[in-house]
């Protein structure tokens, strides 16, 4: 059986990059790897095993495309309201709150922010099947 352990992003700046994700994801480095073209930054916090790996490609001077392919990276937070003030009371973008209900029952609620290199992230309630 295969277990899911990273998702990998490609950054114009580490240090821009880990900082958003520290402030608006409580993610901290786990790892760093350093190579001659490239580095390699390990992101996670003690919630799971999951990381998001940060690439930085040594040269790059270009913003990546990200295409009409990639959709987002979703987190599950215990209250979407109340991260949607911490994360907007940090500076960071944050979308309207919302909810989709199905049967007549809350499935979600969620809303949408952004990292510094324009990738979509989800902060989910838990709620449901989102734990």
């Amino acid at each position: 059986m295969a277990k899911v352990i990273h998702s990998m992003i490609r950054v114009m700046d580490l240090d821009r990059s880990i900082k958003f994700y520290k402030d608006a994801l409580t993610l901290d480095v786990s790892a760093t790897f350093d190579f001659d073209t490239f580095t390699l930054v390990y992101l996670r916090n003690p919630e799971a095993d999951f990381e998001i790996e940060l690439t930085l490609n040594k040269g790059r001077t270009e913003p990546y495309d990200l295409g009409d392919g990639y959709g987002h990276i979703a987190v599950a937070v215990d209250d979407a309201r109340a991260e949607h003030e911490r994360i907007s009371g940090l500076g960071i973008a944050a979308g309207d709150v919302k909810e989709f209900h199905r049967d007549g029952s809350l499935m979600a609620r969620f809303f949408f922010i952004q990292d510094p290199d324009g990738y979509k992230i989800e902060v989910l309630e838990k709620h449901g099947r989102y734990r």
